[in-house]
């Protein structure tokens, strides 16, 4: 195919100096366009130079709008409110919009689905390939053991992260409330603290960890009656995530319009974003 004309959108932050340095490693791929927020100390700069790649000749602005008309897709790891105002962008320019956003409120995201009638839009709550591979082993696991097996979700990220659980614990949770066949929200404990009611049965917990400079950190622990069983992923660089979001781009570049998750990019079948 043709060379892959990418915009990164949040490109002054961690993750986005991260895209650029992997769009930069990836062949068929070129960062054509890197956005910031108006006022960002980061406009006017050179992406590459700032993610040391060296000069790009793509300096940093603030017009989404023609970047967008310009490109065949964008990487976003930004917030709710900006992807969803992205979508609407990347659908009106029928491109693929990958989207590593975390930090969704319920049914936040569902605006999505009317910009996948025309964008390609491709959301998982975590790009990487173990990840993905490990929802799905959960996801088995859960349908495999019964009720007597009580699940915990444990993640723990770096100090500077907002929103928990994590995107990926979530995602995790899904897959385990999938495996066992119920609602994950009517059976979610996020909070414990205090005297508490003994753990009812079927309850999926989850547990959240912040500090230092940790990437992330995912456990999902089955526990039963003398014997636990525990699921791990460790994300030892955060490069993984972009090389993911990169790969994702490149697999929708000649996908009809849709609603896609990293485990339709892995063949890695039913998988929740």
């Amino acid at each position: 195919m043709a060379q892959m004309r990418l915009v990164v959108v949040g490109a002054g932050g961690r993750m986005g100096r991260a895209l650029i340095r992997a769009v930069h490693d990836t062949d068929g791929a070129a960062v054509v366009a890197a956005i910031e927020r108006s006022g960002s100390e980061f406009l006017g700069q050179d992406a590459g130079e700032l993610a040391g790649t060296g000069p790009a000749g793509v300096p940093i602005t603030e017009d989404a709008l023609t970047a967008f008309a310009n490109a065949d897709g964008v990487l976003d790891f930004t917030a709710p409110a900006a992807s969803l105002w992205y979508a609407e962008l990347a659908a009106q320019a029928r491109i693929v919009h990958v989207i590593g956003t975390t930090g969704w409120a319920e049914g936040e995201d569902a605006p999505l689905k009317a910009a996948a009638r025309h964008a390609r839009i491709i959301k998982s709550g975590n790009m990487s390939l173990g990840v993905n591979l490990l929802a799905a082993l959960v996801r088995q696991a859960a349908a495999a053991l019964d009720a007597d097996f009580d699940i915990e979700v444990l993640e723990m990220h770096h100090k500077h992260k907002v929103d928990a659980p994590s995107g990926t614990a979530l995602m995790l949770g899904d897959a385990a409330a999938e495996g066992r066949g119920v609602d994950l929200n009517s059976h979610s404990v996020r909070t414990r603290d205090g005297i508490m009611d003994p753990r009812k049965s079927g309850d999926i917990g989850f547990a959240t960890l912040r500090g230092g400079s940790v990437i992330g950190e995912h456990s999902v622990i089955f526990a039963g009656e003398g014997e636990r069983i525990e699921l791990t992923h460790r994300a030892e660089d955060r490069q993984l995530f972009a090389r993911g979001a990169v790969k994702a781009a490149l697999w929708g570049f000649d996908r009809k319009p849709g609603f896609y998750s990293m485990a339709d990019v892995l063949g890695l079948g039913q998988s929740n974003v």
